[in-house]
C-alpha cells in the first residue's frame, strides 16, 4: 500500500477516509487504530470512488467501525461512489446492511480537517491479529460467516501466537 491509497482526514466530530486501489490488509492496521480512536458521536465517511476491490480483512474492518458506530448511537458509515462490485461484496457477507450507500456528491464532509498519520506499527504481529480481529468481527456480524472464515482465523490466530514467542 502506498501512503497516498489510504487517507484519512480528521473533521468536525468525524473522519472521511479515502480509499484507492485494492483495500486488503495492509489498509486495515491503520482503520483498526481508528476504531480506538472513536468516540460516541463521530461519524465516518468512506470516498471509494478509486477503491477497485476490497479483500476480506478490509471488509472486517469496516464492520468493526460500522459495530462500533452503531453501540454508541452514532451515524451509519457513508460509503461514498462504492461501485456495484463493493457493494455485491459486503451483500455476500451479510453486512451492507450496516452501511449507506451514497452515490454522486451526497457528501457531508464538507470543510478542511487535518491528515491523520497512522503509527507506523505495521508489524507482523499487529497485522496478524487484525486479520484475526477482521474475520472474527465478519462472523460476529454474519453467523453464516462462520464457514467461510474459521480457517483463516484459526491460520492466524496460529501466526500470533508464533509471533508473540519470537519476540
Amino acid at each position: 500500500m502506498k501512503a497516498e491509497d489510504l487517507k484519512i482526514t480528521a473533521m468536525d466530530k468525524g473522519y472521511l477516509i479515502e480509499v484507492s486501489g485494492r483495500a486488503n490488509f495492509d489498509y486495515a492496521v491503520p482503520l483498526r487504530e481508528l476504531a480506538e480512536k472513536l468516540v460516541p458521536g463521530n461519524w465516518i465517511q468512506f470516498d471509494m470512488e478509486y477503491c477497485e476491490t476490497m479483500d476480506s480483512t478490509f471488509m472486517g474492518v469496516l464492520t468493526m467501525l460500522a459495530l462500533k458506530l452503531r453501540k454508541s448511537n452514532s451515524p451509519q458509515i457513508m460509503l461514498i461512489n462504492a461501485s456495484a462490485q463493493l457493494n455485491k461484496l459486503l451483500r455476500d457477507l451479510g453486512v451492507a446492511k450496516l452501511f449507506k450507500f451514497v452515490s454522486g456528491g451526497e457528501n457531508a464532509a464538507a470543510g478542511t480537517g487535518s491528515v491523520v498519520e497512522f503509527s507506523g506499527r505495521n508489524t507482523l504481529l499487529d497485522t496478524a491479529q487484525t486479520v484475526v480481529d477482521a474475520h472474527k468481527t465478519l462472523v460476529e456480524a454474519d453467523s453464516s460467516n462462520a464457514e467461510k472464515f474459521n480457517q483463516v482465523i484459526e491460520f492466524a490466530e496460529q501466526d500470533v501466537q508464533r509471533l508473540k514467542e519470537d519476540k
